[in-house]
């Protein structure tokens, strides 16, 4: 069984913390990947979407933990990295 991080009242305790091995604290079955976006969102796009399209990506999104926004940003973001076939029919 892993251990409960302790609780840590300043950035002291927990510098001291961080400095030793976590491997008894870590579960991998917990771990989530996270994705960090540091490049700038300088240009804002309007799209129209359906009631039930707009409600399954913000219930996608919600289930992986996500903003909306982000969700349709990444879902593009890979749909143009894509080598696969084309998107129109």
């Amino acid at each position: 069984m892993k251990k409960r991080a302790p609780r840590l009242r300043t950035d002291k305790e927990a510098e001291k913390f961080l400095e030793k091995d976590l491997s008894d604290y870590i579960n991998p079955a917990h771990m989530v990947p996270l994705r960090f976006e540091f490049q700038n969102k300088n240009k804002a796009v309007n799209i129209r979407l359906s009631d039930d399209l707009l409600n399954a990506i913000r219930d996608k999104a919600k289930k992986e933990g996500i903003p909306y926004q982000r969700f349709i940003r990444i879902a593009l973001e890979k749909a143009v990295q894509s080598k696969s076939a084309p998107l129109h029919r």
